[in-house]
């Protein structure tokens, strides 16, 4: 069993202090980190066949996914493709898997429409404001134009609990840099460290269907959207609070992050540069390493994905134009029970 309440290794809070202060220009120097676009032979193995994710299965995994997401942003990207890339195991780090431009870019904005628009706009799906201050939100949940958080008032005030703690703050400051998560499923208490007892609200379906395609040993019950900005960090930690002990699921969106990765002891760490469509298996041995991100590299979201959620250049959210160009998403799926 394992203890909620470790500290990370000292050889990881060092790790971590230093890619935290690094600058982006000794980022992209170091030929020491990871890059699942041209990895060092000498540093991962290739995946066996049978373990191998394609883009070319995207027919497969999408069918039904897509069908409500034919508006002219995602049509606009059928033409868009990300190079084929070799999925591979990192060296040293048993049960690490990163498979490069996994999702297409057509996937990766009908995902984020989902998350950003329906989803972050249900109630029952919980976000780190909402412990500290009273959201209103928007009046909808099932038709994701309407109702969601980019197009309301950008001067909506929400309240918080306590004036005497906290301030109240604007929807815009929200989407701009006050939103870090938000939970799907099952709504982990981060104070405990816990998952409630309490029946939890449903997983989405279209999005468990869809990872049910692409990963099919893992069954979707909860996942943390992570909001990150250049600047922003994701301290050390380990994800040990589930009673499954099944693969955990990581998938990239929006600009490149440097990803930090070891066991107990200071032999294997890994920095990986993952980049918008990157996914990470994290099962085995690896399921209850440490890991972190300290960096977010800036100027690096795709062209194609910089103008989300208005890729279409029209209708209710062009103020938020160009929002994604300044963001990571991070999804990040677990199963709870077996």
């Amino acid at each position: 069993m394992h203890d909620t309440q470790a500290r990370p290794p000292e050889y990881m809070r060092e790790l971590f202090k230093r890619w935290r202060k690094r600058p982006a220009a000794e980022i992209e120097a170091d030929q020491g980190i990871i890059d699942p676009q041209d990895p060092d032979v000498n540093r991962v193995s290739a995946l066996p066949e049978s373990d191998i994710l394609r883009q070319s299965d995207f027919d497969i995994w999408t069918e039904g996914f897509l069908d409500n997401a034919t508006d002219d942003a995602t049509l606009s990207l059928q033409d868009v493709t990300l190079p084929a890339r070799a999925a591979f195991e990192v060296n040293g780090i048993p049960g690490l898997r990163v498979f490069p431009c996994l999702l297409p870019p057509r996937l990766q904005v009908a995902l984020l429409d989902r998350l950003l628009h329906r989803d972050l706009s249900n109630p029952a799906h919980k976000t780190n404001l909402n412990h500290h201050h009273h959201i209103s939100y928007p009046p909808k949940v099932d038709d994701p134009s309407p109702s969601s958080f980019f197009a309301a008032d950008l001067d909506m005030v929400i309240y918080p609990k306590d004036p005497a703690i906290h301030k109240p703050i604007t929807s815009a400051q929200m989407l701009g840099s006050k939103l870090r998560w938000v939970t799907l499923g099952g709504q982990y208490d981060w104070t405990n460290k816990i998952y409630p007892d309490s029946e939890p609200p449903p997983f989405p379906d279209d999005i468990a269907a869809l990872l049910k395609k692409i990963f099919p040993t893992v069954d979707a019950q909860a996942a943390i959207v992570n909001f990150y900005s250049p600047g922003d960090t994701l301290s050390v930690h380990r994800d040990i609070s589930e009673a499954s002990d099944n693969s955990l699921i990581s998938i990239s969106f929006g600009c490149d992050a440097i990803f930090l990765v070891g066991n107990e002891d200071s032999i294997n760490a890994a920095a990986i540069r993952l980049r918008s469509g990157d996914a990470i298996v994290m099962s085995g041995k690896s399921r209850y390493a440490w890991h972190g991100v300290p960096k977010i590299l800036p100027g690096t979201c795709p062209a194609w994905l910089q103008d989300w959620p208005d890729i279409a250049q029209r209708g209710p959210y062009q103020h938020w134009r160009g929002w994604m160009s300044k963001k990571r998403i991070n999804l990040n799926v677990r199963q709870l029970i077996e």
